[in-house]
């Protein structure tokens, strides 16, 4: 469907004079999907939307300021929608989408809009895994891409003029968590123009409705517009990060000694855990956590023939049989996991989503100064599956036993099983396409690696100890993240902390310490929606003893899609009253 065919319903369907509620949400809903599209030409093309898919959009400041505008517009509207008239579904609809748009206008206030990356993501990064995010059908599905490569030089300069603004106002990231970034710039370019990832599309079969000239000239433009617009813009956005904001990069980690910094943290707390919680209070929360998994991971050593908990992390962090020698066996390792938890699923699920999944390394250029691995959502409308991202650099720091939980987490039965269901609910595109809130989409993750027991993944002393530092790696981040940005801690403090807690070699925790530094409040989401998806699933077994079912309550925890926490707890509650399990298709 296009936005003209969605704008033409929209005229045909008119609120009449007299409007009910729903309809009135109806209507704002169906207006606020169209702005957004509109806004976010890259989200349009992936939900099947092509009015846009010549556009990369405005990154500009004055377009945050025009985004922000629209949705305390939207906001005002929807507050004059009276609760009474609206179904259940609505009245979640209605406060998911006050929420998100709350946290558009607050989030534009802070002068940390400004700073574009982190040590995991940047939209440069974005830009070089575009053509994996598109469906290439036909001729104009690649002439379209072209026009979006065609454009980047200009997004490229708005970044920068962002960028230098940023550095005169004070919102940079700490020098110490840059390490790798400039190479996850450089790295894109390459001499060939055909060797490119920005050239990977026309790397395969000629469409069929373009003739053996017309795709001969297509492969021609793609070289052309690489060799000249595209790779000279990244070079110049290197030279910039090297010779501008290199030098002025910060001395201090924590965000709360850029101007606005605590609040702007206490903003990012609330926001991505949908709680009211205190930055002291999470740091409490860890520090208990990791003080039970330290129990726990004693007792695994000990009964595995060690004298301490630390004798054994040391075995498992120096073993050579613990690590393969090449990326392929790496990959071939986590694919034999993944399809031996594919085979287990039906245990766990009654429903399942449709749009399978795939598996590859991350990209060269990132790899060696990002996290483990990571999950690529699918587009079901393009035809595109998911896809597990596994790092195959530093050989020497992935071991094997870590990849049964890694697995859980970011193939399945977590990232993968919750988003593509998500993706497949009868539910308006906001709850299935827009709305994701990291401490239930990332808690669902880490709950998924608890689901590991069940499935009888920890079947080696190595394994069960490489899933309790996973859960420690997780407990810690309350901790160091925290600590960081509350609490002056320095990176030298937090990499120490997480040495002695967790099981995770010295690279890894390099690369995650730097990414808690430069990306405040993201990593607290994880356990803290682990630990409540937990506690309900520990409610739902007390209240409902022999009735309990693991499978209904799994399907009953992702039918509503990615909800804050306090949306979750309501709807597992009613579920929990209404007498529990039932077979969903």
């Amino acid at each position: 469907m296009t936005i003209r065919h969605l704008s033409a319903l929209l005229l045909l369907g008119a609120t009449p004079a007299a409007a009910t509620p729903s309809q009135d949400l109806q209507q704002l809903l169906a207006e606020h999907w169209t702005v957004t599209l509109r806004e976010s030409p890259q989200l349009a093309s992936s939900v099947g939307v092509h009015d846009y898919d010549t556009e990369l959009g405005d990154p500009s400041l004055a377009a945050e300021d025009r985004r922000a505008a629209q949705s305390a517009a939207f906001l005002s509207r929807l507050r004059a929608i009276p609760d009474e008239g609206l179904s259940g579904i609505e009245r979640t609809n209605k406060a998911i989408l006050a929420r998100l748009l709350a946290e558009d206008v607050e989030a534009n206030r802070f002068g940390q809009r400004a700073i574009l990356f982190t040590s995991y993501s940047s939209p440069w990064q974005g830009m070089a895994g575009l053509g994996e995010r598109l469906a290439f059908r036909g001729k104009q599905d690649f002439a379209n891409y072209l026009a979006r490569l065609d454009k980047w030089p200009a997004v490229n300069d708005q970044l920068i003029a962002i960028t230098a603004n940023a550095i005169r106002d004070g919102y940079v990231q700490p020098c110490v968590a840059l390490a790798g970034f400039e190479r996850s710039i450089t790295g894109v370019i390459t001499a060939d123009p055909a060797t490119s990832r920005f050239y990977a599309p026309f790397r395969g079969p000629r469409p069929a409705d373009a003739s053996p000239a017309e795709w001969a000239a297509l492969q021609s433009s793609a070289t052309r517009v690489i060799a000249d617009r595209v790779s000279p813009a990244y070079a110049k956005f290197a030279t910039f990060y090297r010779t501008t904001y290199l030098p002025k990069c910060a001395r201090t980690v924590g965000v709360s000694a850029q101007p606005g910094g605590r609040a702007y943290y206490a903003f990012r707390v609330r926001q991505l855990t949908t709680t009211t919680y205190t930055p002291a209070q999470i740091h409490r929360i860890g520090l208990d956590e990791v003080a039970r998994i330290r129990r726990a991971m004693t007792g695994v050593a000990v009964a595995a023939g060690y004298p301490t908990r630390e004798a054994f992390v040391a075995e498992l962090r120096t073993n050579p049989r613990y690590y393969v020698k090449s990326p392929d066996e790496l990959l071939a390792a986590a694919a034999l996991v993944a399809k031996t938890i594919d085979g287990k699923l039906p245990q766990l699920f009654h429903r399942l989503p449709r749009l399978p999944y795939g598996i590859r390394a991350i990209p060269a250029e990132t790899a060696e100064g990002t996290t483990t691995a990571y999950y690529g959502p699918g587009s079901p409308p393009n035809g595109l599956a998911g896809t597990y991202y596994v790092n195959t650099s530093k050989l020497d720091q992935r071991p094997l036993w870590e990849l049964p939980s890694l697995t859980a987490h970011e193939a399945v039965p977590g990232h993968h099983n919750q988003i593509a269901t998500q993706q497949e609910l009868a539910l308006p595109p906001l709850r299935t396409r827009l709305a994701s809130f990291t401490a239930f989409t990332e808690g669902w993750a880490l709950y998924a690696e608890t689901l590991g027991e069940e499935m009888g993944l920890y079947d080696t002393p190595e394994k069960r100890m490489g899933r309790l530092s996973y859960d420690m790696w997780r407990a810690c981040r309350l901790v160091v993240d925290t600590g960081i940005h509350a609490q002056g801690w320095t990176k030298e403090r937090a990499v120490a902390f997480m040495l002695d807690n967790t099981a995770l070699s010295a690279a890894n925790i390099d690369a995650e310490v730097n990414r808690y530094i430069s990306w405040p409040g993201q990593a607290l989401g994880y356990k803290l929606g682990e630990l409540k998806i937990l506690e309900l699933r520990a409610r739902a077994q007390k209240a409902l003893g022999v009735r309990f079912d693991l499978a209904s309550f799994n399907d009953t925890v992702l039918e509503q899609g990615s909800v804050p926490l306090d949306v979750l707890e309501r709807h597992v509650d009613a579920w929990i009253a209404a007498g529990g399990p039932s077979t969903r298709s």
